[in-house]
């Protein structure tokens, strides 16, 4: 049995699409699996033993495939999903310009994103979605991202320099990237969330990515004016380095990003923030607690990549603090 997954996308969306793979594995244990993504998730999927050969993308296939999944709707992937030569296909291919189900379960993640108001009533987990285009059982199944010795030894080696209680370590990536201003929570409320849980004795991770450099700088210096020490990870880090320094820690406050669901994927406590993303299309697997901004039907899925400073401003320190409390 062969089988060819395409799934490009953002890298968090890559990370949620491998609890499919445990699936499959289920299934077709006897499976050859081929993975076609964009060269940015190459490092992740490459950890990944059940995966048997990692494509990126432009890539031509001439091979022939039993199954062929197909999860995302961009351009290069349903051009790729209608030219591979497959006996059965699942998912999305394109027709005279336009996303299009190969098969009937398929069309309700389709009708959410071209309908606002099937997206806002939606209930299903992304995850769900996925399962039911490809025809499987969801059983809410996990997926890890794996480690080698080498990439734990960078967190274990960041830590001991650091002298860093890990016990008390908290985890906080508020960043977006600039197609969704409005993801981050304010300056403002993490420089008082900081100051508030210092109090408290935890330590504090204040994870970077190259999208988040100034604003992350600008809440360090304001934060070191005031005496208050904070870590920061090199926002240059690989994404297993990044991975491992996730695992490192006693719990994450992030918003829906790239974090939250290395978060998931590694199995730490997590609260997540949502300001203009649907909560219900995120798998909580019983270790996700969810804050909701008041606001977020103002601007979700209409004005998703609108920026609003009350938007933003909308989730509260005290509900944060209180969520973090029983961990």
């Amino acid at each position: 049995m062969k089988i060819l997954i395409i799934k490009l996308g953002a890298k968090g969306d890559v990370i949620r699409t491998l609890p499919i793979l445990v699936a499959l594995k289920e299934k077709y244990p006897e499976s050859e699996i081929y993975w076609i993504t964009k060269p940015q998730s190459k490092e992740i999927l490459n950890t990944i033993k059940t995966i048997d050969k990692v494509l990126t993308i432009p890539c031509e296939i001439e091979e022939k495939f039993d199954i062929l999944y197909n999860f995302d709707i961009e351009k290069d992937a349903t051009n790729l999903a209608q030219k591979i030569n497959a006996d059965k296909k699942y998912g999305f291919y394109e027709e005279e310009e336009f996303a299009t189900a190969f098969n009937i379960p398929s069309e309700d993640y389709l009708n959410t994103l071209f309908d606002d108001e099937l997206k806002k009533e939606n209930r299903k987990t992304y995850q769900e979605m996925m399962f039911q285009a490809a025809e499987l059982t969801w059983k809410k199944q996990h997926h890890p991202i794996y480690l080698t010795e080498q990439d734990k030894s960078y967190a274990k080696n960041f830590i001991k320099e650091n002298k860093i209680n890990t016990e008390r370590l908290i985890g906080i990536h508020i960043g977006s990237s600039p197609r969704w201003p409005s993801k981050s929570w304010h300056e403002d409320k993490i420089i008082e969330f900081i100051k508030e849980i210092k109090k408290k004795n935890y330590d504090v991770l204040l994870f970077t990515g190259p999208d988040d450099k100034e604003k992350n700088e600008k809440i360090i210096n304001k934060l070191v004016q005031e005496g208050i020490k904070v870590y920061k990870n090199n926002p240059e880090n690989s994404d297993l380095e990044f991975v491992s320094l996730i695992n490192s820690c006693k719990s994450i406050i992030c918003s829906d990003s790239f974090a939250l669901h290395v978060s998931l994927a590694s199995k730490k406590p997590t609260i997540g923030l949502f300001f203009c993303t649907s909560p219900y299309e995120v798998e909580d697997y019983g270790i996700l607690k969810k804050i909701v901004s008041p606001n977020l039907y103002n601007f979700f899925p209409e004005k998703m990549d609108k920026y609003s400073e009350e938007l933003v401003n909308s989730i509260s320190v005290e509900e944060v603090l209180k969520a973090l409390e029983p961990i």
